[in-house]
């Protein structure tokens, strides 16, 4: 049975999944394995030393895993942090030199895509609109989709670790850098907000990162083993509760990682930006995202 491989290297987190086709030609995960990097410490514009150095030997321990498994196809592909820093060019020669592993870097357009097709495997669609939502650390991809597929798809520089640098100074954060935060998300995502007027959606469909956050915290048992749904109602009081912590009390709450606690802030107040434009009553979180995406391309070209 063959075995491919996706090192979906973001922002904030790197990711390996590696997955075997049986003889129905079904996808089955082998292993799963991510590491915070946080590329994006000392900002987007370049990799400081310190995180360029984790995404070196994170890489490197993902081609130790690789090599204890037969894989036909390995494909890494960098976002949002790749595609900005200056020093990018030489952390893919370093990487290239030291595992044989070759980066692509997407475009944000592209990311979207496959962030569709990740999602269409576990999220059912009909004709009435969904818009998708995948927060990275550098950026945030929006994806207006329905049965029918994509309808409008669109790339922000606008990721947790860029907004978390920009806005977030004070502990807790602040009313005005709040207010800022959220004239900038109204001024940045204009085409958004004039997308979503010409293609209303019902539900908001969270791909990873900050979603499982709220997932830990407001959903019940999954009925589907690769995604969940929640009342937006459920959103608020936890979105209240947080904006208004410390992060020394961030990091004593339940149910919310440490490794998330620094940028929960922002992406939260992004999120709530969100749904002051839509109508949505329910939130979905989709385990299946970009990487997912990748894989069923992989298989089929391969």
């Amino acid at each position: 049975m063959t075995r491919y491989a996706v090192i979906d290297l973001g922002t904030n987190t790197f990711h390996l999944l590696i997955v075997q086709q049986n003889e129905e030609g079904q996808l089955v995960e082998v292993h799963r394995e991510r590491i915070y990097v946080h590329l994006a410490e000392k900002g987007i514009s370049k990799i400081g030393n310190a995180p360029f150095q984790r995404g070196l030997k994170a890489i490197q321990k993902f081609h130790k895993t690789l090599l204890s498994h037969p894989v036909k196809v390995v494909k890494a592909f960098g976002t949002a942090a790749l595609r900005t820093a200056s020093n990018t060019p030489q952390f893919i020669k370093e990487v290239k030199a030291s595992t044989g592993i070759e980066i692509d870097i997407i475009p944000g357009q592209e990311e979207a895509r496959l962030i569709y097709l990740g999602v269409q495997q576990v999220v059912k669609f009909d004709q009435t609109n969904d818009l998708i939502m995948d927060i990275g650390g550098g950026s945030v991809e929006f994806i207006i989709a329905n049965k029918d597929g994509v309808q409008w798809a669109e790339s922000f520089p606008i990721g947790v670790a860029v907004l978390y640098n920009q806005f977030h100074k004070s502990d807790p954060i602040s009313k005005s850098e709040i207010e800022n935060l959220e004239a900038y998300l109204k001024s940045t995502l204009a085409s958004l907000s004039s997308a979503l007027k010409e293609h209303p959606t019902n539900r908001l469909i969270g791909a990873s990162g900050t979603f499982d956050v709220l997932e830990d915290n407001l959903a019940k048992a999954r009925k589907h083993p690769n995604m969940v749904a929640f009342s937006v109602e459920k959103y608020f009081p936890l979105h209240t509760e947080i904006i208004g912590m410390t992060l020394e009390e961030r990091l004593k709450k339940d149910k919310l990682p440490n490794s998330r606690a620094d940028l929960i802030v922002v992406a939260l107040l992004l999120i709530n930006s969100i749904l002051q434009l839509t109508n949505t009553k329910e939130i979905v979180v989709s385990s299946y995202a970009m990487k997912e995406g990748m894989l069923q391309e992989l298989t089929k070209t391969a």
